[in-house]
């Protein structure tokens, strides 16, 4: 087994080393932080069966098992028989969902609905950097899309898309995309942006710094055009950011 001094994350286990550089932490996916009682009980009773440490409700809206031992992950995830979150890595992580017209009164549009559509495409993509996206029934952001790489606030008129958003170590607000569109016309224009970035950005180039360095005009060119003249695009956009 691998000395403590030099343990790391544990990509296909999904697995991220914690403080003590002995134990890991895994967390099950939960699309939207949706799940049921069954499924609370087994976390809670897998939990307790492999000595977790603690479980912590993190911010992307799973449920985190902390404390595991290297030696009992393959098992745990096996009896679980739950999808690993994309937690780490670059990749699409879970998509961050408000509660929407399902449940809230204050929501003006399906967040849900479009949020689960995004989040069952995307989730765990492999992409030049990790990526972010939240999606928020009303202007009260609730999602934080403004901070997310691709961000959608439902309003009285549709949703409002924005891109660009970064709530790390250089903080960003992002750029309002469009706004008025159907949760059709939404999921596009979301296709339109990770596919862009997938092919036009560098390793390790986080969206905000992609769109700093080509313009956000060049993005909305991009989603706007007809599917036929988007490989074009794409080329130059590239030799933009080369």
């Amino acid at each position: 087994m691998e000395s403590n001094e030099f343990k790391k994350d544990i990509l296909e286990q999904g697995a991220i080393v914690q403080r003590d550089r002995e134990t890991y932490a895994i967390a099950p996916h939960l699309p939207g932080g949706i799940t049921n009682t069954a499924t609370l009980r087994k976390l809670a009773d897998i939990g307790d069966k492999y000595g977790c440490k603690l479980v912590k409700v993190t911010s992307a809206q799973r449920i985190a098992l902390v404390g595991l031992k290297e030696e009992d992950l393959e098992n745990v995830w096996a009896e679980l028989d739950i999808e690993k979150g994309a937690a780490i890595g670059f990749c699409v992580r879970s998509v961050k969902i408000c509660p929407g017209i399902d449940f809230c009164k204050r929501a003006k549009q399906d967040s849900v609905g479009v949020g689960l559509a995004i989040d069952r495409k995307y989730h765990g993509m492999q992409l030049p950097n990790k990526f972010k996206i939240g999606v928020s029934g009303c202007p009260n952001c609730c999602a934080e899309s403004a901070v997310k790489d691709i961000g959608i606030v439902g309003t009285s008129n549709g949703f409002k898309v924005m891109a660009g958003g970064n709530a790390g170590g250089q903080p960003r607000i992002a750029d309002t995309i469009c706004e008025g569109k159907s949760a059709e016309e939404v999921l596009e224009i979301v296709d339109s942006i990770i596919t862009l970035y997938q092919k036009a950005a560098r390793k390790g180039q986080r969206l905000s710094k992609f769109i700093d360095k080509v313009g956000i005009d060049s993005l909305t060119r991009f989603i706007d055009i007809p599917a036929g003249e988007k490989g074009k695009a794409m080329e130059e956009i590239s030799q933009m950011n080369s």
